[in-house]
């Protein structure tokens, strides 16, 4: 969990490195909380992407383009990888 939490402090620092645990804990711990979101909105009778859930989307958006760009200057690519449309 501390992983996931430091992922969201360092929220718009795309430069550096990330470890592949650091990474690789926010991407498991994200996709939970993404689940979670959606049976929040189902138990109180919203469709499945509703407002807890695009939120938390929203919110957790940046911060993992952040940690893929710091990712990729840790196995020596540019950050502009995340963006490549190749």
């Amino acid at each position: 969990m501390k992983w996931y939490l430091k992922v969201f402090k360092q929220y718009a620092d795309f430069g550096g490195r990330a470890q592949r645990k650091e990474f690789w804990y926010f991407v498991l711990f994200n996709f939970i909380a993404a689940v979670v979101a959606v049976i929040i909105d189902a138990a109180t009778g919203l469709p499945n992407y509703g407002p807890c859930y695009l939120t938390y989307i929203l919110a957790a958006q940046l911060p993992a383009l952040a940690v893929s760009v710091r990712r990729l200057h840790d196995v020596g690519k540019s950050g502009w990888w995340c963006c490549s449309s190749d």
